[in-house]
């Protein structure tokens, strides 16, 4: 049959062009572009015929292949042909789990300090968790958020009673989370007439994938590829992570606007001040107070935002809720996700004061953000936070992590240096010239039955289920130091 002109003109110059200049064959798109002729004519006919191209498509139904028909017999191969390889995974096939265990394709069982990246801070196949989803996906899992949904309102509720923030936005990541902090910072930068803002954020910082995110991030070598001309989305200067005369300097200068902009009716300013009250992937790097403090003064200074990343340290992993209740200061926005739902997507940005106004109808948007589903799955996290004392457990089950890691650097001084963190998001360095990086320690692990992930290339990460018990605290650490005397032994014959 024949598609309609209308209905496809622009899909018949896009097909056309993009066939031209080889960029992907006519039939990836299921439909035969005419010839267009080069030659003019006078009729209207054939000039409409030219510019519009008929499109042929398929007047067969295709069958569709059915997800049961498929093995899964290799999933390595199955991966290999058809998942984009945006990960380096590890040779491990993970089949099911129950609390702080996991179990493999070939019912090996593992440790699992992990968490799915600090996120399943429940574990795995938690009751409540799991109950709260099946119940929540038995009546309503999700609608728009045209209307009220009232595990949103619940979840938001919990969060301010329970926080600095006056106002809750829910999407569906850190990243996102990122995303709508870094817009609220340049539009209530807008209101005061900054045409240029600025946000900072700290070196070996990370705050997610997607393209602004990625800016904030201050590690170039995850940059790489991505720039116009040379740069990132602008609008972002980073400073070395702690370091007070640095964040002073900077934001001195970005407050002073050129002579250029100002001739041409621009005015730069400083927007925001970004950081991890820990930095995770930067290598497990605790926020010092004074830090905080500065950048609190200078925001304030500046008629800017606070902004306190804890996609990875809040939610409780920290020891107390929120990171920034470690280091003494009131952001007046924080991002959370990964723990939020216990492994369930969800996303939260909160603020407080002025910055919880900023934002209007129309301004931002998530179609997942807020569903039923995912703050069913929030709230259960939250009231499991509370009914079992979790934040206790973190605390003590921390120390106890904290001293035997101490313990294991002081009997391979070779090896391991410092150890440093809070709570259960810990990490022990790998020293220069160990003859060994920490993936290969985390594999060295994994290969005994312990789940472990790096920090960067020189730090061993910690990070299991916020349940986690005493005695998994010590099999673990039996287990590390089992994987770090073979190594040491290797070391040694080589």
């Amino acid at each position: 049959m024949l598609m309609h002109k209308s209905a496809v003109a622009l899909l018949s110059i896009a097909v056309s062009t993009c066939h031209q200049q080889h960029h992907y064959s006519a039939s990836a798109f299921g439909v035969k572009p005419n010839t267009i002729s080069s030659t003019s004519s006078s009729s209207s006919s054939s000039s409409s015929s030219a510019l519009f191209a008929t499109v042929e498509a398929n007047s067969a139904t295709k069958t569709l292949i059915p997800p049961s028909s498929l093995t899964t017999e290799d999933v390595p191969a199955q991966f290999e042909d058809n998942v984009y390889k945006t990960y380096g995974r590890y040779p491990l096939t993970i089949v099911s789990g129950s609390g702080c265990t996991l179990t493999d394709i070939n019912d090996k069982t593992y440790l699992d300090f992990v968490a799915g990246i600090a996120t399943c801070a429940l574990g795995h196949a938690n009751p409540a968790l799991t109950a709260a989803i099946t119940k929540q996906i038995s009546t309503l899992h999700h609608i728009s958020n045209l209307y009220y949904i009232p595990q949103q309102g619940q979840l938001a509720s919990w969060i301010v009673s329970n926080s600095v923030a006056d106002k809750v936005f829910f999407c569906n990541s850190g990243a996102e989370a990122n995303e709508g902090a870094i817009k609220l910072a340049r539009k209530k930068a807008s209101e005061r007439g900054v045409t240029d803002p600025v946000i900072v954020t700290a070196v070996q910082s990370f705050h997610g994938r997607t393209l602004a995110a990625l800016s904030a991030t201050g590690q170039p070598k995850y940059h790489k590829g991505f720039g116009y001309g040379g740069s990132m989305v602008q609008g972002f200067e980073y400073v070395t992570y702690n370091n007070v005369e640095e964040l002073e300097k900077i934001v001195q200068e970005i407050n002073q606007t050129p002579d250029d902009l100002k001739a041409q009716g621009r005015k730069r300013g400083l927007a925001a001040i970004m950081l991890e009250p820990l930095q995770g992937e930067g290598g497990i790097i605790p926020g010092q107070p004074e830090f905080f403090t500065t950048a609190r003064r200078l925001c304030d200074e500046s008629s800017a935002i606070l902004v306190s990343d804890e996609v990875q340290i809040g939610m409780g992993r920290s020891g107390t809720l929120w990171g920034y209740e470690q280091l003494g200061v009131e952001p007046d926005v924080f991002t959370s996700a990964k723990a939020l739902g216990g492994g369930v997507p969800i996303g939260a940005m909160c603020a407080r004061g002025e910055a919880a106004s900023v934002f209007g109808p129309g301004d931002h948007a998530s179609t997942y953000g807020g569903n039923p589903l995912a703050c069913a799955a929030g709230l259960a996290v939250a009231q499991y936070l509370s009914d079992h004392d979790i934040l206790k457990n973190v605390e003590e089950r921390g120390e106890q992590l904290a001293a035997g890691l101490e313990g294991l650097a002081g009997r391979y001084p070779e090896i391991m240096g410092d150890v440093r963190g809070w709570g259960l998001l810990r990490g022990i360095e790998i020293k220069d010239g160990a003859g060994v990086s920490a993936g290969e320690l985390v594999g060295d692990a994994m290969a005994e039955g312990l789940l472990l992930v790096p920090a960067g290339p020189s730090v061993v990460r910690f990070v299991p289920p916020l349940i986690v018990t005493k005695e998994e605290i010590d099999a673990a650490l039996d287990i590390f130091e089992l994987a770090v005397a073979k190594r040491n032994d290797d070391l040694k014959s080589s």
